[in-house]
């Protein structure tokens, strides 16, 4: 194999995914999983779990996750990249843990990490390394020996990944009548977080108002405006706003939503709009039902023309992403020159994560790190 192939150090590819039910069985365990130690009564668990049951009971993230591993399996192997991928999940099946531990069975030492999440934030990225500490102490105490683990870096300006939602924008564009195709708005989304937490999200020079996090999904609204304006020449009015809330009332979080902005656009006389997940890998719940159900049926209440683009999911563009960053990683780590590619104002992210980047409310340990105590 050719050492441009080479994943050494790495013997291993792990998809760390949030997990999702399979089944009306396991919606309530599920949320059950995901706001463990908050005191949340299963009737109210219930009452939230109405949108997986408006789907059968069925998250299609799991799914989502199946393809994207066929399709990352798939490039490896046609570029000569022999190195095996596993998937776990924080909150269902396959369990992080379980994985972990079939890993370390089938001898991986030096395992690389791929969190479903592109972009630097409590939730999207230290929470995943906490749920991977949390993992590592289980298996400690089983008398397991613990592989070294390291974490891919954040992917959100990786031509990649851009250039399938760039396509998805132009293809809403087109689907949209003639007649309000050119004055439409692009609301570009993605989960609204609690401001604290925004505000406080990638490495400390990064504080501020609205962190990394919001800096992030700014530069790559502006990389796709800019890619549309020059496919079309139609320079796009557009804004970045949020989804999924699900915090208390009294908890400020990142605004405007969604479905407050097409009110806005539809009293400001705008004809058209193009909605474009940016802030997800897939088109997982929160996409089906806050976009393509609650929405879009805002939309058809203003009689307004709306179109949700694509997720980028198991893109050939964003597998080949994965491999090129892989590559990257075990190039760092062997101490080679290396060139990140990366797109827009802001360059490529970290590979390691710093002390007090995305910091919790409650400390607690967080592999893959510089504050790891697993290094």
């Amino acid at each position: 194999m050719s050492d441009a192939l080479d994943a050494t150090p790495y013997d291993a590819l792990l998809l760390l995914s949030f997990g999702g039910p399979e089944g009306p069985d396991d919606v309530v365990p599920f949320l059950e999983n995901v706001t463990r130690g908050r005191g949340i009564p299963k009737e109210r668990l219930k009452e939230v779990g109405q949108h997986y049951f408006l789907f059968g009971g069925v998250s299609p993230i799991n799914d989502q996750n199946r393809t994207l591993l066929d399709a990352l399996r798939k490039d490896f192997a046609e570029h000569g990249l022999d190195l095996p991928i596993y998937w776990g999940n924080r909150n269902w099946a396959p369990y992080l843990t379980d994985t972990l531990r079939e890993m370390v069975a089938d001898g991986r030492r030096r395992i690389l990490v791929l969190a479903t999440s592109a972009y630097a934030s409590y939730s999207g990225c230290r929470q995943y390394r906490e749920n991977l500490a949390d993992s590592l102490a289980e298996l400690a105490a089983e008398g397991l020996e613990l592989p070294k683990i390291d974490k891919l870096r954040h992917y959100f300006n990786h031509p990649g990944f851009l250039d399938p939602m760039i396509d998805g924008v132009l293809q809403s564009l087109a689907d949209l009548p003639e007649g309000v195709r050119a004055g439409a708005h692009i609301a570009f989304t993605t989960h609204s977080i609690p401001t604290a937490s925004a505000d406080t999200s990638g490495p400390v020079e990064t504080h501020g108002e609205g962190g990394a996090y919001v800096e992030e999904h700014l530069d790559v609204a502006q990389l796709i405006a800019d890619a549309v304006r020059e496919r079309t020449g139609i320079d796009h009015p557009w804004r970045l706003v949020y989804q999924s809330r699900s915090g208390a009332p009294h908890i400020p979080w990142l605004e405007p939503d969604i479905c407050d902005h097409l009110e806005t656009l539809h009293g400001a006389g705008v004809p058209a709009v193009v909605m474009a997940p940016i802030g997800f890998v897939s088109d997982h719940m929160e996409v089906l039902y806050d976009l393509d159900t609650e929405a879009t049926a805002k939309a058809g209440e203003l009689d307004l023309p709306v179109r949700r683009s694509a997720t980028v999911g198991d893109d050939p563009r964003f597998a080949a992403a994965i491999r090129e960053l892989v590559l990257e990683r075990a190039a760092v780590e062997i101490g080679r020159e290396v060139t990140p590619c990366a797109l827009g104002a802001l360059g490529a992210s970290h590979n390691l994560c710093p002390v007090g980047c995305c910091p919790a409310r409650a400390p607690r340990p967080a592999a893959a790190g510089a504050d790891s105590p697993y290094a």
